[in-house]
Formats: C-alpha cells, structure tokens, sequence
C-alpha cells in the first residue's frame, strides 16, 4: 500500500527548489489575504454573494479574487475587512 503524502510534506520538498521557493514567496501574501477572506466569511457564515452584497460589489468579484484571478485593490481589500469589522494592517518587513 501506498504511503500518503501530506501537503506539507511535498510543501517541504517543493520549497528545497530554490526557483520555486523565490516564486512561492512572492505569491505569499496574495494568498495569505485571500486565505484571511475565506476564514472570515466563513467564519461569519456567509456566502459570496452575501459578502459582494455587503460591500457592494457582484459575487462573481468575490469569486475571482478567492481563487486568486484577480489582484484586489487596496480599497477593494479596504472593504472586505470593514465587512468583517476588521482593518487592513500593511507592513514592510526586512527579507
């Protein structure tokens, strides 16, 4: 039988590369957002279009952005997180 691998265990492998490794993060905080958007709504049990409703957008927006088609706005971003009484927090950190 077949040994199952775990995400985190190819994650590991995948980052050794270091070419993949630089692209992984780069795409990190795109994904950390959209993560943070998903775990709020669902959270707060809505759906997307629940959501677009709320900040005044169409679900089909929310969508692209939760599967990563689209770069959001900061003012975009802005209104999802007043959605879920939160506020967006940038920062910029030392590499």
């Amino acid at each position: 039988m077949k040994k199952i691998v775990t995400f985190e265990e190819v994650k590991k492998l995948k980052l050794a590369d270091p070419e993949f490794a630089k692209e992984y993060e780069a795409l990190r905080p795109k994904y950390e957002a959209i993560s943070l958007v998903i775990k709020n709504r669902l959270k707060k049990k809505m759906t997307q279009k629940d959501l677009a409703d709320k900040i005044g957008t169409k679900q089909a927006n929310i969508s692209r952005f939760e599967s990563g088609k689209t770069n959001p706005s900061l003012e975009f971003l802005n209104k999802l997180a007043q959605a879920f009484d939160k506020k967006v927090d940038i920062k910029f950190k030392a590499n």
